[in-house]
């Protein structure tokens, strides 16, 4: 059997494949596709693909890309007004009801502010997703999988922020509090990342069951994923959408970071980048201003998550997103009683409105190690995880999935998941597109032959 490279399989038929430069015969860390019988352009991972797996549950699910592009209006020229209304996102609405919850005007229900059609708002740049437990056929490994559909992913043009999340991913194998990439591979309609699997919940949905924590336990949780920005910066990969959703606990209660769909990759520490990305209640002041920023946006993004940890809401939400913007952009941050003079400090920090001046902006994460808040924490201790968790998630094993939301846990999972057509459906530009996504170790690889 004669695997093919990326390159060779989507050659028009009959291209004589001793034209295209032969790259050398040993085990390849990325993996070598092998070309379908009935179609060059479709190619399949030798040591992955769906019918490996059996596909358990839905586990997570959403969307993937950016926030709306806002149009300029009005003599600023900044892209918030009381015309820009976007659909506010689901956490917003259950972190509101939760908080809610906890005030004299306890059964109240949120106000979804809905998009208005005839309002100057830029396209929605989003994937879909979908988040899978499933478990190897042939040895019993549990695996989160996250599943894209191409045409959706190539209609949006979004292939380069899902090649960069791949490229990001296999970087992160090696840090304690990033979700690992194991596999990836492709069907001729499908996108597949195998990552680690964790069951302890997400930070959000704790959260949401617990509406704040005590400063112990958010120190912990705020340095394990100060950590882990650290090591993405020490790469000169810019985070960009850090909030309670994309933090995950492990079964022992450490934090793992996941989604990088819209990490900037190769900023130096001198550069910056100008992308409109992330997530509404945690967007920096710079980003909405369009202005130039770099990585110290990350850690505007780690005081928002803080101050949520021990407040129960982003410091500045609003239920209308315009009006939460102008907040960002104009208001005092607000810092309510009963908070240690550290955890205040750490917060104006964090959350200072000019970049320049931000806590990290200068000494990155050495200045978040070194501000007093953190003092209780042996930063090597916390790398290597000697320490204890201030909470266990108590799971039975991997199949408790008590810590997952049943909005997600009670959907059916799709038979298309798991199947491996054998024909083609999508065009050759789909496969095209998406030339070297295929990845395995290099225990696993199958040399050509």
């Amino acid at each position: 059997m004669r695997f093919l490279r990326d390159e060779e399989a989507c050659l028009p038929k009959g291209f004589p494949h001793s034209k295209v430069q032969k790259k050398p015969r040993f085990a390849l860390r990325h993996q070598v596709p092998r070309a379908c019988k009935r179609c060059p352009c479709f190619f399949l991972s030798p040591s992955a693909r769906p019918t490996d797996f059996d596909f358990l549950k839905v586990i997570g699910k959403g969307n993937y890309g950016k926030v709306s592009d806002l149009v300029r209006v009005g003599s600023l020229g900044l892209p918030f007004g009381s015309l820009f209304q976007p659909l506010l996102p689901r956490g917003c609405a259950k972190r509101e009801l939760s908080h809610l919850q906890t005030k004299a005007g306890a059964g109240r229900r949120p106000c979804t502010v809905v998009g208005n059609p005839k309002s100057p708002i830029g396209p929605q740049i989003r994937v879909s997703v979908q988040v899978l437990l499933a478990k190897r056929k042939s040895d019993g490994t549990f695996y989160a999988v996250k599943v894209l559909q191409k045409k959706s992913i190539l209609k949006k043009k979004e292939q380069s922020h899902i090649m960069a999340e791949r490229s990001v991913l296999l970087k992160n194998v090696q840090h304690p509090f990033l979700v690992g990439l194991r596999y990836s591979f492709q069907t001729p309609e499908k996108l597949y990342f195998v990552l680690d699997y964790v069951n302890g919940g997400e930070l959000f949905f704790h959260l949401q069951r617990e509406r704040r924590f005590l400063e112990p336990r958010a120190r912990f949780y705020a340095a394990e994923v100060a950590s882990a920005i650290g090591y993405l910066h020490s790469l000169n990969i810019i985070y960009r959408d850090l909030k309670p959703e994309n933090i995950l606990l492990d079964c022992q209660g450490h934090v793992v970071l996941t989604d990088f769909g819209l990490c900037k990759e190769g900023v130096e520490p001198e550069e910056t980048t100008s992308t409109f990305c992330g997530t509404p209640e945690y967007l920096a002041p710079e980003v909405l201003r369009k202005e130039p920023y770099d990585r110290a946006v990350d850690w505007w993004c780690l005081g928002a998550v803080l101050y949520e940890m021990l407040h129960g809401l982003p410091p500045f939400y609003s239920r209308d997103v315009s009006q939460m913007y102008e907040n960002i952009l104009h208001q005092p941050l607000k810092i309510p009683g009963g908070r240690t003079v550290a955890a205040c400090d750490l917060l104006q920090g964090l959350l200072h409105k000019d970049q320049r001046q931000r806590l990290g902006s200068k000494g990155d994460i050495l200045e978040i190690k070194n501000h007093v808040f953190f003092s209780p924490i042996n930063w090597d201790d916390l790398y290597h995880k000697r320490l204890t968790p201030p909470f266990n998630p108590n799971v039975a094993g991997p199949a408790d999935l008590k810590h997952f939301d049943p909005e997600f846990t009670q959907e059916a999972v799709s038979k298309s998941i798991g199947c491996t057509p054998d024909t083609v459906a999508s065009s050759s530009g789909a496969s095209s597109a998406f030339l070297g996504f295929s990845y395995a170790p290099e225990e696993d690889d199958v040399l050509d032959c």
